[in-house]
């Protein structure tokens, strides 16, 4: 969190690394693709997420549209939509595989869901829209892992909903869903080149 907070440089430094050294920590355990959410176990139970995140996407677009707040996705190329999905799914791999067991292991279940949630959260300041839209998502997220412990379809609905917060937020409040320094270094038409977290560039 305190990266995201860091000049274009450091960020470019130091980003890397603390998004590869909780995938190294977790990995140096050795689990097995079930236990970390990526096998076929609770797969088929957890698939009506995905038509649930459709329809909810589908009426945030429908609001958005009657409300005149909807526009194009800033990057519509499908690589940049892969590219976003695949960022999500990592970060519920961070969420459920990190930092979860960790807050397990100090508070009970139900409150390390809220801990949880509140950590996602807050990793997307200053973005008020994101801050709100992670808190929720983040803590719906833990207790469908908790209840189908696949991330496959927690990753693709969060990449949905993320894909549909940038289409129906105003730009003037979401800043092409930048978060930390980058929120403030954004500009309409301009370009940031630090690291953004959750963002579609």
């Amino acid at each position: 969190m305190a990266i995201l907070w860091l000049p274009t440089r450091e960020q470019l430094f130091f980003g890397p690394i603390a998004l590869l050294a909780p995938l190294g920590i977790v990995l140096s355990k050795r689990p097995t693709l079930d236990e970390l959410g990526l096998g076929a176990n609770g797969l088929l139970g957890s698939l009506w997420i995905l038509p649930a995140a459709i329809a909810l996407s589908f009426a945030g677009i429908l609001v958005a549209r009657r409300i005149g707040t909807f526009h194009e996705l800033y990057h519509p190329e499908l690589s940049h939509v892969y590219g976003y999905i695949l960022w999500t799914l990592y970060q519920q791999f961070l969420l459920q595989d990190y930092f979860m067991p960790r807050l397990t292991r100090l508070l009970t279940s139900d409150r390390a869901i809220v801990g949880a949630a509140v950590l996602f959260s807050v990793a997307h300041l200053p973005n008020v829209p994101l801050v709100i839209a992670t808190l929720l998502w983040g803590a719906v997220s833990c207790l469908l892992f908790r209840r189908y412990h696949n991330l496959w379809v927690l990753g693709v609905a969060q990449g949905l909903l993320g894909l549909c917060v940038a289409m129906c937020v105003p730009d003037f409040m979401l800043h092409h869903m930048r978060v930390g320094l980058g929120y403030f270094a954004y500009h309409p038409g301009g370009h940031y080149a630090g690291y953004h977290g959750v963002t579609m560039r």
